[in-house]
C-alpha cells in the first residue's frame, strides 16, 4: 500500500468529459493526476477488421454486469485511454433549445434543465472547436441559434447518399450534413489525418482521423511537467475526512497494489454508469447509502435512448466508402397527428459484410431464403444503414445498483410508441422515395431496440439542480454533499434529449474547467482549509 504526491486536481477517466477537462486545465499549471483504467488502445490492423471489431468485440471490455433478473451481460464499454470516445461514430450535435425546457411526451414528461442552452452555446462552438466538428448551419430545421458558424465545412456526400438526400428533399423533408468530428480536408487531403474510409462507425481509428479524447485532448497535454497520467488505474474508492464533507484520498488498484492519492479537488469522470458506482462503492458511515447520495438520487435515472438500427436492402449496389452523412431532425418534435417528440434519423457508418452476423440476423434468414447462395458481401454491398434515435425519459427505478463486487443495471426502456411511430414512418418514407425492396430493424433485444449492454449515449446518473434533496450535482456539477468532489461526464444530464450526447458532454466539461480554474487559482488552496471554502464554487 502506497500513499502518493499530493494534487491540485485529480481526475478520474479520459473520456469526453475527462479528457476534455485535463485538456482544458492543462495550461494553468497546476499540478493535475489523470488516473485511467485503460491502457492506450493499439493501433493495428485488427481496428479496421469488422470481424474482430464486431463479432469478437475484440476492443470491448471482457467484464461482467448483471440485469434486474441476475443475468450476466457483457457490457459493450471501452476502457481506453478516450474512453469510448475511441470508437464512437463522431457524431456531434447540440441539444435543442426546447430540449431544456420542460417537454411533454406520449410517455410522460422530459424535465427542465436549471441551466438553459444560452448558458452552454460559447461552449458548443468551444467543443465543436476543439473536436473538430464539421457542419453546415441553416439547414437543419430544429437547431438551435449559433453566435459563430461552424469552423470546418461539412462533410460532403457521396453519389448514393446524395441520390437519397435528393429525393428525401423532394419528399418535402430537409436532410443536412451530419456534424461530425472528423480531421477530414476534402481539398488538400495531406492536412487531414481522416481518408474516409469504410470502418470508423464502431471502429477504433487507425489513421487517428477520428476526433476522439486522446487524440485531440490527452496526446497534446502528455509532455506537460505539470501532467501526470497514470493508465491501468482503475479507482475502486473514494474516501472522506472524519466530517464526510471532503474527499482526502482516492484509491486505486495499479499493478495489483492498492495504492492512494491526495488533491484539493477531485473529479469522476467514469461515464454516468461508473461514476455512479464509484459514487456508490465509497459508503461509509457518513454516507451510508454512497459517497454523496443523501438525496437517494446516485445511479437513478439511467437514461441510454431508446436506438434503433435500420438496414434498407435495394438491388441497387451502394458504392459509398464513407456514408454516414445525412441526418434528418423533420420529425423531432413529432407531426400534425403525433404532437409529441419522435427523435431523430442519421445514417450509420457502412454495413460491412463480417458485420451482418452481429449486427442484422433478422435479416440474413429471410433473404437466405429467397435467394439461395447469397453471400454477405452481395447483401452488405446493397445496404444502406440508418440509426433512429427517440429520448428515453427519467424513471428513478431506472438505475445503477452495487452489490459486493457486482454491477446491476435495472433498465425498462420507455416512450416505445414514439420509438415505433418513428420507425413505421421512415420505413414508409425510404420505400415512396427509393423503392426500396427490403427494410428490416435489426437486434438482439425484443422491439428492434439495442440491447441492454448498448450503452454507448448513457447519462443521468447523477443529475445537477438546485435542490439538493432530489440531484446529486449543484449548477457547477459540484456534488452538494461532498465540498472538493466534482462530476464531469454524462451522469449531470436531466433529460436525454435525443440527440447524441457527447457534445453536450464536452461543453459542459469545458464550462466546469473554467470554474474550477478559478477555484484553483483562489488564495485558499490547502487541503487544511477546504471547510472554509464551502461556499465558493
Amino acid at each position: 500500500m502506497t500513499t502518493n504526491t499530493y494534487y491540485d486536481v485529480i481526475i478520474i477517466g479520459t473520456g469526453a468529459g475527462g479528457g476534455t477537462l485535463a485538456y482544458h486545465l492543462a495550461p494553468s499549471g497546476k499540478k493535475i493526476l489523470i488516473l485511467e483504467r485503460g491502457t492506450f488502445l493499439p493501433r493495428e490492423k485488427e481496428n479496421w477488421s469488422a470481424l474482430e471489431v464486431y463479432q469478437r468485440e475484440r476492443y470491448h471490455t471482457q467484464e461482467q454486469w448483471y440485469d434486474v433478473n441476475n443475468k450476466s451481460f457483457r457490457p459493450a464499454m471501452n476502457y481506453w485511454v478516450g474512453g469510448n470516445t475511441k470508437v464512437y461514430g463522431a457524431a456531434l450535435l447540440r441539444l435543442r433549445e426546447r430540449d431544456f425546457e420542460q417537454v411533454e411526451h406520449k410517455d410522460g414528461i422530459s424535465l427542465e434543465w436549471p441551466l438553459k442552452y444560452h448558458d452552454f452555446e460559447a461552449y458548443y462552438t468551444q467543443a465543436e472547436q476543439l473536436y473538430d466538428v464539421r457542419g453546415q448551419a441553416g439547414v437543419d430545421p430544429t437547431e438551435p441559434t449559433r453566435s459563430l458558424p461552424y469552423s470546418y465545412p461539412p462533410v460532403h456526400h457521396e453519389p448514393r447518399m446524395q441520390e437519397l438526400v435528393n429525393a428525401l428533399q423532394i419528399a418535402g423533408l430537409h436532410p443536412f450534413n451530419l456534424p461530425l468530428g472528423l480531421k477530414l480536408n476534402e481539398v488538400d487531403k495531406s492536412l487531414g489525418n481522416c481518408i474516409r474510409c469504410n470502418t470508423c462507425d464502431g471502429f477504433p481509428c487507425l489513421t487517428r482521423g477520428k476526433a476522439d479524447a486522446e487524440v485531440n485532448c490527452i496526446q497534446p497535454i502528455r509532455d506537460y511537467a505539470n501532467i501526470t497520467l497514470l493508465t491501468e488505474a482503475k479507482v475502486t474508492r473514494l474516501h472522506t475526512s472524519p466530517s464526510g464533507r471532503e474527499v482526502t484520498q482516492v484509491e486505486a488498484q495499479i499493478n495489483g497494489e492498492l495504492q492512494f492519492f491526495t488533491g484539493d479537488i477531485v473529479v469522476v469522470s467514469c461515464g454516468a454508469i461508473n461514476s455512479a458506482a464509484l459514487l456508490l462503492r465509497s459508503h461509509n458511515d457518513q454516507h451510508p447509502d454512497g459517497l454523496a447520495n443523501s438525496s437517494n438520487q446516485v445511479g437513478r435515472n439511467l437514461m441510454k435512448h431508446i436506438c434503433m438500427a435500420m438496414v434498407q436492402l435495394n438491388t441497387k449496389i451502394n458504392q459509398s466508402v464513407y456514408q454516414k452523412t445525412i441526418a434528418i431532425s423533420d420529425f423531432y418534435w413529432g407531426e400534425p397527428d403525433f404532437p409529441y417528440p419522435m427523435g431523430l434519423i442519421q445514417n450509420t457508418g457502412n454495413v460491412l459484410a463480417d458485420m451482418l452476423p452481429a449486427e442484422v440476423p433478422a435479416l440474413l434468414a429471410p433473404l437466405l431464403r429467397m435467394r439461395p447462395g447469397a453471400e454477405l458481401k452481395t447483401v452488405a454491398d446493397r445496404t444502406v444503414g440508418w440509426w433512429l434515435q427517440t429520448e428515453d425519459l427519467p424513471d428513478p427505478e431506472n438505475r445503477v445498483r452495487v452489490e459486493g463486487d457486482r454491477l446491476y443495471l435495472n433498465y425498462k426502456p420507455n416512450n416505445l410508441e414514439a420509438s415505433d411511430r418513428l420507425a413505421k414512418r421512415w420505413v414508409g418514407i425510404l420505400k415512396k422515395v427509393d423503392r426500396a425492396e427490403h427494410l428490416v430493424p435489426f437486434s438482439l433485444y425484443p422491439r428492434n431496440m439495442m440491447p441492454l449492454q448498448s450503452v454507448g449515449h448513457q447519462c443521468g446518473t447523477c443529475r445537477f439542480g438546485e435542490d439538493p434533496t432530489n440531484s446529486v450535482l449543484d449548477l457547477n456539477c459540484r456534488t452538494h454533499d461532498v465540498d472538493n468532489l466534482y462530476v464531469v461526464d454524462g451522469s449531470f444530464f436531466p433529460s436525454s434529449s435525443a440527440v447524441n450526447p457527447t457534445l453536450t458532454i464536452i461543453a459542459n466539461s469545458l464550462r466546469v474547467g473554467d470554474l474550477l480554474l478559478q477555484r484553483v487559482n483562489s488564495p485558499v488552496r490547502s487541503p487544511t482549509s477546504l471547510r472554509s471554502r464551502r461556499s465558493e464554487v
